[in-house]
């Protein structure tokens, strides 16, 4: 294991994400770190220049529709449920003064 952690960090980690560790818990997780750091070490001796970067795993499309007006302008219709209405438009209570 090359990645040796210290008690230090272990202690700042727990500090950051607002853990209590006892004794116990506090040496899995050194051991659980030093594990995560070996791992991406060996992942970092793979050649990847031939590999595309990418920002996703699978292909990602626009899954929305186009954003095509279908009802168009149907003023009067719309207008014909109005309890009031005036020069083609809602006519509302006045809400501020």
């Amino acid at each position: 294991m090359a990645n040796i952690i210290s008690d230090e960090t272990i202690e700042y980690v727990g500090i950051l994400a607002k853990l209590e560790l006892s004794k116990e818990e506090k040496e899995a997780a050194k051991k659980d770190m030093g594990r995560m750091l070996d791992y991406i070490d060996k992942l970092n001796e793979l050649d990847t220049s031939g590999v595309e970067p990418m920002s996703h795993v699978f292909p990602v499309h626009n899954v929305f529709r186009e954003d095509v007006v279908v009802n168009g302008d149907d003023r009067e219709n719309m207008l014909a449920n109005a309890p009031e209405q005036k020069d083609g438009a809602f006519v509302v209570p006045k809400t501020v003064e």
